[in-house]
């Protein structure tokens, strides 16, 4: 495989210097026989060039986010900034272990037709690790539209960046917050081309404290933006029922008895097997505090 393409990994960030280092080491020392830059996206704050070893053949650049403070707008103004074929994506407290890109590359090889890649993760909590991978070459959006597949998360994502800027679109950066933006472009993106996947545990994600943290009105406004701009995510009873159990503990989380417990019920008799609904319904009653139930959550490698 003589021609390999160029690819722009971006890094949005904001506040993380150290963990950021971390990151961009991980993304200048991929074995990876292309050509390869780095654009750090300083989000709501100056620009400053991470103290990191540059290794020839690779580039790193830092620029500003001029666009939505947030994810989705730092996104966005990595992407025009970039000069690559393929644009991937890497949060600022996350890594990819050396062999990502290649192997995702040589997959796409494969299904040319396709337009983004993911992989498996490695999830860091604390000292705990969880490996999570797919389990086919093609992701359908069936899965997709079933169940939030932890292993589709921003830190994975390998895209064409002509496929990025035409018929998928950049990140909207209309959500409430920049939450789940990834969410939202992952599930446009499966409407417009197969989603191919390496079924290896390619990069790490390190659970640990998130700029969301007790922001439960931002997540309350950004999950009920995805589902009206997308009502097949409620389509499907299990999918609905997550959801739904989701907006019902940040309802309770926030002191929003009632709402909580509306949503609750709704989540509950749509799968009586999703915990979220029976979670909310204890941090209403305040039997369990919100921060608690999150920490048992990650501590079994979950989210809330």
């Amino acid at each position: 495989m003589a021609n390999w393409p160029s690819v722009s990994a971006v890094v949005p960030t904001r506040d993380r210097p150290e963990l950021l280092a971390r990151t961009v080491r991980s993304v200048l020392g991929q074995r990876y026989p292309g050509p390869l830059e780095c654009i750090v996206v300083f989000d709501q704050q100056a620009p400053r060039v991470p103290d990191v070893e540059v290794p020839e053949g690779r580039s790193l650049r830092v620029i500003e986010n001029g666009n939505t403070p947030g994810l989705a707008g730092a996104r966005n103004a990595g992407a025009a900034a970039s000069q690559g074929e393929f644009l991937a994506w890497c949060d600022d407290d996350d890594e990819w272990l050396p062999d990502k890109l290649r192997r995702q590359v040589e997959a796409m090889r494969d299904i040319p037709q396709a337009a983004v890649a993911t992989c498996g993760i490695c999830l860091c909590v604390g000292t705990r690790r969880y490996t999570q991978c797919p389990t086919r070459q093609v992701v359908p959006r069936e899965e997709l539209l079933r169940s939030r597949q932890p292993w589709i998360h921003s830190s994975t994502l390998l895209i064409r960046r002509d496929r990025f800027f035409g018929d998928i679109g950049p990140v909207d950066e209309a959500v409430p917050g920049s939450y789940g933006e990834d969410y939202d472009w992952i599930i446009r993106a499966s409407k417009a081309s197969p989603i191919v996947a390496v079924p290896e545990p390619l990069t790490r994600v390190y659970w640990q404290t998130s700029y969301y943290a007790d922001r439960w009105d931002v997540m309350i406004a950004a999950i009920q933006y995805h589902l009206g701009k997308h009502p097949e995510l409620a389509a499907d009873a299990r999918n609905a029922a997550r959801m739904y159990g989701r907006l019902a503990f940040a309802y309770g989380a926030s002191g929003m008895s009632r709402q909580a417990r509306q949503w609750a019920r709704r989540s509950i008799r749509l799968n009586w097997r999703q915990p979220r609904g029976y979670l909310a319904m204890l941090v209403c009653t305040h039997l369990l505090s919100p921060r608690r139930v999150i920490s048992l959550a990650h501590a079994m490698g979950k989210g809330v």
